[in-house]
């Protein structure tokens, strides 16, 4: 492990050990809540079809080279 990501962490624990801000705790609970989420179940229904539909294509060869899709929407880049 990095000797320098080692040390922040000390850091952060030593700063934890010491917290009395409820608040920040709270927050600090929910970030690691929020870590275990599954993005995928944070998405809405059409973006997770756009994206099996991308998928769908990839697997059927349905692409376009990159230089070809560049030069269509060149324009709007």
């Amino acid at each position: 492990m990095d000797l320098n990501l080692q040390g922040k962490k000390i850091e952060l624990i030593q700063w934890l050990s010491t917290l009395d801000d409820q608040s920040m705790i709270e927050k600090l609970m929910a970030l690691r809540e929020s870590e275990k989420m599954d993005w995928w179940n944070q998405l809405s229904e059409n973006e997770k079809a756009s994206i099996k539909k991308g998928l769908n294509d990839i697997e059927n060869g349905k692409l376009i080279p990159h230089e070809k899709a560049k030069k269509l929407y060149d324009k709007w880049l």
